[in-house]
């Protein structure tokens, strides 16, 4: 994890240098912040006024320069990282490994995802509140506090994204916990519904839809999204995909073909690395495993589907993909290497049984052997 930080370093002193030349969302939060001369609170709203917030007292306040700032927002990030790490080691019990490496230890090293934690931005603190979110899963009481940060953090940073969590953790816990009380399972539902009825308004709001027609204003949304986001460049006529291409788009694009810059060739191999380790899914054991896996798992497929599915529909660049990616990709890594574990500990207990198999055999040719030394 030391060697993580001062990679992750190398990734805030990288984005230092392209921000310094070049426009970047973290000048915009430093310099409102920095300058704001009204009451801290008048900033505390969902979206993008929650930056300001969260940036006030160290910019303000304080007194850091955009450096420090910088710094300050990227160990954010890091400690995003660490929660990921103690998620995926106290959830995962045989190592899995992909030439000789630990694969979980690889995918914490992946460029992409420290690229963007690593800044004065939305994507750092909405992933180190993510995190917070999935580590206290594992025990949400005994981790409560960390809950409610990580659940606070998500939501006034990305209300949508909450909800992905919200839908995820709700579907994990009915259809992966075993044995459960029907007056939990009822306390849980209906504080859901109360808190989707609640969310809906916020996040209707939040994304201008109108709400005598969500589904008419949404595609409206998403043509005006796609079109603005074309103009920024590297755009992809996602908006005419049918659902099955936009999610590839998303998931796994740009790749080589796409490529326009040496940046977006080094994308390109991050993403034939995600495509290979998707298709360890293509197996005919990976239903079965679904079926019996943890609620952890279970939560982190719907988190993990639910999330792309609405983001791919916004996503006409592939600049903006990259960076919209980075906050959910870790889901569905912990479902791949949740099946290549399953996958392991099977093959090592049919082991197991062909050796005890193999034992018995021989000791049942020994006694037969010495039965019929007996005899003569």
């Amino acid at each position: 994890m030391n060697w993580l930080y001062l990679y992750h370093m190398l990734f805030w002193m990288i984005y230092y240098i392209v921000a310094s030349f070049n426009p970047s969302d973290s000048k915009k939060y430093f310099g409102v912040s920095s300058t704001y001369t009204q009451s801290w609170f008048s900033l505390f709203e969902a979206g993008t006024s929650f930056m300001y917030f969260l940036a006030y007292p160290f910019t303000n306040v304080l007194g850091l320069n955009y450096a420090v700032a910088m710094v300050l927002f990227a160990w954010f990030g890091y400690i995003g990282f660490l929660y990921f790490y103690a998620f995926f080691e106290e959830n995962l019990k045989v190592p899995v490994k992909i030439m000789g490496y630990k694969l979980v230890t690889l995918l914490l090293f992946l460029p992409n995802m420290h690229y963007w934690t690593s800044s004065l931005g939305k994507g750092a603190v909405v992933f180190v509140g993510i995190a917070m979110f999935a580590y206290a899963l594992k025990e949400p009481q005994k981790r409560l506090l960390t809950l409610l940060a990580g659940s606070f953090i998500v939501y006034f940073v990305r209300p949508h994204v909450f909800l992905f969590l919200a839908l995820g953790a709700a579907v994990g816990y009915f259809t992966g916990r075993k044995n459960v009380p029907f007056y939990q399972k009822a306390v849980v539902c209906v504080g859901f519904i109360i808190g989707g009825v609640v969310l809906y308004d916020q996040v209707v709001a939040f994304a201008g839809l109108n709400e005598d027609n969500v589904l008419s204003s949404f595609e409206t949304y998403t043509s005006e999204q796609s079109d603005r986001l074309e103009e920024g460049g590297s755009g992809v006529d996602i908006d005419s995909y049918p659902l099955p291409l936009k999610l590839f788009t998303f998931w796994f694009r740009p790749l080589f073909f796409d490529v326009g810059n040496p940046l977006g060739f080094y994308v390109s191999i991050e993403n034939v690395f995600y495509l290979y380790l998707t298709a360890q899914l293509l197996d005919k054991d990976f239903i079965p495993f679904l079926k019996r896996s943890s609620s952890l798992v279970k939560m982190s497929l719907v988190t993990f589907l639910s999330s792309s599915v609405a983001l791919s529909f916004v996503m006409g660049n592939l600049g903006i993909v990259i960076r919209q990616k980075s906050q959910v990709m870790y889901f569905l890594f912990f479902v791949i290497i949740s099946f290549m574990e399953y996958k392991r500990r099977k093959m090592i207990y049919k082991r197991k049984m062909l050796k005890e198999k193999k034992l018995q055999e021989m000791k049942l040719q020994e006694q037969l052997a010495l039965n019929e030394q007996q005899v003569a």
